[in-house]
């Protein structure tokens, strides 16, 4: 359970599901906060910063991809779930590559959204086991530059938007360089050992990372996939150590 109490910000235009939800949160002490629609989603952030957003794909006027890209292109990292009563799983794979943090088909438990969303907020905690930030010395490895301290990773010197998913994986690769991680290993590294997040679930962060850290993401050289184990981050310039030139094993299933 998190630390500070949680505050969900959903954007529904289904009203019988925007009070469902709302009475389910409140019951357990959640601050639980609506919109209908993303149209002045970005207004309402800039007075109200809730831990989380919940938001639907398809609504009227502006839909969930759309205000999501549009947070994302604003540099905004606030955790995001976003919900979907569509089965295509083109869909799916678009929210997450836009940066969303997770994905829920409707329909759903309450409990379901509820246990995401604690996941979702684990993921963007700093890990207890790292150590403090300001006695950490910025990683460097090729153009990219990765600083601890303000938790941002530079190309050339210049910022590189992450989402706190994304950031959250990288620390965790730049803390066992040259290691083969197990997708377990991970999973335990990100989340915790009781955490219900499958090792399936870290092919499509790892896809992500490699589009932004790799000259050939189907050819990942930083990011190299050890087959039938899991990955490992390779910083220096070196050639291949494991299977890092067949990302097949983690995208193929990142894509379906």
């Amino acid at each position: 359970m998190p630390d500070t109490p949680i505050q969900v910000l959903l954007v529904d235009d289904d009203a019988d599901l925007r009070d469902l939800l709302r009475n389910f949160f409140q019951q357990r002490g959640i601050e639980f906060s609506v919109l209908h629609d993303a149209t002045h989603l970005a207004r309402r952030l800039e007075r109200e910063r809730p831990s989380i957003i919940v938001l639907d794909l398809m609504m009227p006027g502006v839909d969930g991809l759309t205000a999501l890209k549009q947070l994302r292109a604003s540099g905004d990292t606030i955790p995001v779930v976003m919900l979907t009563a569509r089965a295509d799983g083109v869909d799916r794979v678009i929210g997450l590559e836009l940066g969303a943090d997770d994905y829920l088909g409707k329909p759903f438990m309450p409990q379901e959204l509820l246990a995401r969303i604690h996941a979702v907020l684990r993921r963007h905690k700093l890990h207890p086991e790292a150590p403090p930030a300001e006695h950490r010395e910025a990683l460097v490895f090729g153009r990219f530059r990765l600083d601890f301290a303000s938790r941002t990773l530079f190309c050339d010197n210049e910022p590189v938007k992450l989402t706190g998913s994304e950031y959250a994986l990288l620390e965790v690769f730049a803390q066992h360089p040259m290691e083969t991680l197990s997708r377990t290993r991970i999973v335990d590294l990100l989340h915790g050992p009781d955490s219900e997040v499958t090792e399936r679930g870290i092919d499509v962060p790892v896809w992500r990372l490699r589009r932004l850290l790799e000259d050939d993401p189907a050819a990942p050289r930083r990011i190299q996939t050890m087959r039938g184990i899991g990955y490992m981050f390779v910083p220096g310039e070196g050639g291949e150590v494991g299977d890092g030139g067949d990302a097949s094993e983690g995208d193929d299933n990142a894509s379906q």
